[in-house]
């Protein structure tokens, strides 16, 4: 079994993990957390879940699942808080960063199982969602889109600790909307599980188009596949594509790089090279002819920058993500043809997005 720390013991923590150490640093606003700054939140925050009985049912994996996330759910308040002129203090985006900071701790300080490490992240970057669920644009399809990447029944359980593991007026007002957020799950049929769509063109459908359904079901069908390989470099992605898709033709941009001579950390070169692989890209979705796109793809913006160009010719596209443990990658990347500088790998670690359900058509994951 996977655990964060087998020794549960604050000062322990503290003495283990820097990044624990530093929540004693950080400040929080009096009127929403009285109980004074974020290490002493966390420790409240823990302790209310180790008594929550939802948390006790869990087996003891999900348990140490939920502890770990409890742990990390503001590890970024570190980098985000500011103090406004008038006293007041926020830490605006600290759950989406923290989402990449959880993500690589459990990839190079304790590495924890692919799956497992992914639901924390995702537990992190979602942790304020059932609180504030109704002051969104689109409430249902915010559950709906979080269901595909966290379990919403653990979501409601971390949200439900958080409230309780601090000092605040509205802390019943706070509880009752965790209420209300898993009735508006179980309407919609993703509390504890995935909401289910029809075709995964359905689910594309509904999650790029502005005021659809969730029942909708397109009669287009996608008139070729575009398989995207995503990972870093080192990871296999190359090998991958030799074993299971020989049949495609590949677009790699790191073979364009080299027929073009432009060098991977030639930041000015790399526009040349990605629109030099669209150009050939758009020449197979003309055709309606089914491809590859060989490339590392590790954030999520450079993914929808393509995809978007694929879903335009109306191709499917299944993302392939390919991963190995931090110290393999590392080796495998110097014993590439093209060997990459390992400053860019480990800026590109840094910048890691693992590939969603949320992206494409179909995810498949290699690790």
């Amino acid at each position: 079994m996977w655990q964060l720390s087998e020794n549960k013991d604050w000062s322990h923590l503290e003495n283990t993990f820097e990044w624990v150490r530093v929540m004693a640093d950080v400040p929080q606003d009096a009127i929403h957390h009285a109980e004074g700054n974020v290490a002493v939140h966390t420790q409240m925050v823990l302790a209310a879940l180790q008594q929550l009985p939802a948390y006790q049912a869990l087996g003891a994996q999900e348990q140490e699942l939920l502890w770990a996330a409890a742990l990390l759910h503001d590890v970024e308040k570190f980098s985000t808080t500011v103090t406004a002129p008038d006293g007041s203090i926020t830490s605006a985006g600290h759950a989406r960063k923290g989402e990449g900071k959880a993500r690589q701790i459990l990839y190079r300080e304790v590495p924890a199982p692919f799956f497992l490490r992914e639901q924390i992240a995702k537990l992190v970057r979602y942790h304020g969602l059932p609180l504030w669920v109704f002051e969104k644009p689109d409430p249902q399809k915010a559950v709906i889109t979080a269901s595909l990447e966290v379990n919403t029944e653990w979501l409601a359980l971390l949200a439900r600790a958080d409230a309780l593991g601090r000092i605040c007026s509205d802390q019943a007002d706070l509880l009752y909307r965790i209420d209300c957020f898993e009735e508006l799950c179980r309407d919609n049929q993703c509390w504890g599980r995935p909401r289910a769509f029809a075709t995964p063109e359905a689910r594309m459908q509904y999650l790029q188009k502005a005021d659809s359904s969730p029942d909708y079901v397109p009669f287009d069908t996608p008139q070729a596949t575009v398989i995207m390989m995503s990972g870093l470099p080192g990871a296999g992605k190359d090998t991958y594509v030799r074993k299971h898709y020989r049949h495609l033709p590949v677009i790699s941009l790191d073979n364009i790089r080299q027929e073009m001579k432009i060098s991977p950390t030639d930041k000015s070169g790399n526009g040349t090279v990605i629109q030099a692989a669209k150009e050939q890209a758009r020449v197979y979705l003309r055709e309606k002819r089914s491809f590859l796109w060989n490339a590392t793809n590790i954030t999520r913006q450079m993914r929808e920058q393509v995809i978007s160009l694929f879903t335009t010719y109306q191709a499917a596209v299944t993302i392939v993500y390919v991963e190995v443990p931090a110290a393999k990658l590392l080796q495998q990347n110097k014993d590439r043809e093209a060997v990459v500088p390992v400053a860019v790998v480990e800026r590109l670690i840094s910048k890691l997005e693992v590939p969603s359900v949320t992206e494409a058509h179909e995810v498949i994951y290699c690790c």
